[in-house]
């Protein structure tokens, strides 16, 4: 008898998990709370309770080339860079593929999961979920949970002595959908990772001013590299590998330096950052 083995979320990590199982001749069953598969990559107007939020105009940072299942490429009509929707797209003709939807108990919630009575001889879990305000127990063999590390926003507002006092709105970017709202006003956006970048070129379109904070500075460069190829084609390739394993560090430093300050020098703006040698896209 095949092992039965739950998975908790339908994004991009179920649905390779659920493949996974059956390859294995396993017994998959996909517990997904919300209406549909895509997790982190399926945009709502609205932040959801306990899943990952993205704001409308998010696009890969990774090409297609470098995106997609070993064993499922992406149509050749698709741009080298997806917005959040053709991502999505991709992943629902990668479900329908291989046959992955009849797996999914859709609005479905996992209340919670614990080891079997029995787990020191078995190995057993026992998970007991909701859907539609029906409870019901199961007994799996093997949990995989899928359910990702962006669903809770951290706001550290006691790091900033004063804050208090301020009068005005602060959110994380997971509360973040668009540009709207934001006219004629001075922003500052903490941080400096890849949505903080997104959401400070978008919102200064239509805000007063905008700020970007950062401690540690960072690397800015962009999706298209050399001869218009998109970065992570050029830059992560068995050849460039094999220097960057090869070379004194004090040597990949500077070779690393260089590259990023073709297209404007870090250093006129204060964003060198501390590790010369780590590239963030």
């Amino acid at each position: 008898m095949a092992k039965k083995v739950a998975i908790i979320g339908a994004g991009v990590s179920g649905l390779t998990s659920i493949k996974g199982c059956l390859e294995e001749g396993l017994e998959p069953t996909c517990f997904e709370q919300s209406s549909d598969i895509g997790g982190l990559w399926r945009f709502t107007e609205k932040v959801e309770e306990n899943r990952a939020s993205i704001y409308n105009s998010v696009i890969t940072n990774s090409s297609k080339e470098m995106s997609c299942f070993s064993d499922f490429p992406m149509p050749d009509h698709f741009p080298n860079f997806l917005h959040n929707s053709k991502f999505l797209e991709y992943l629902r003709l990668y479900a329908k593929h291989f046959g992955l939807l009849k797996y999914i108990r859709f609005k479905t919630t996992v209340i919670s999961l614990e080891k079997s009575q029995d787990y020191s001889t078995t190995g057993q879990w026992t998970m007991v979920t909701e859907t539609d305000g029906k409870h019901e127990s199961f007994i799996f063999d093997a949990v995989m949970i899928c359910t990702g590390h962006q669903i809770e926003a951290y706001t550290p507002v006691e790091s900033f002595p004063g804050f208090e006092k301020f009068r005005g709105n602060y959110f994380h970017s997971r509360n973040y959908k668009n540009p709207d709202g934001f006219n004629g006003k001075t922003v500052v956006i903490i941080g400096m990772g890849n949505s903080a970048a997104d959401i400070a070129v978008e919102i200064c379109r239509k805000a007063k001013k905008v700020f970007l904070s950062t401690r540690g500075g960072t690397w800015v460069m962009s999706r298209v590299y050399d001869n218009g190829y998109p970065w992570d084609t050029i830059f992560h390739t068995r050849f460039n590998d094999m220097i960057r394993n090869s070379v004194p560090w004090f040597l990949l430093q500077w070779m690393t330096e260089r590259k990023m300050n073709q297209w404007f020098s870090h250093e006129n703006y204060g964003l060198v950052p501390r590790n010369r040698y780590i590239v963030q896209a």
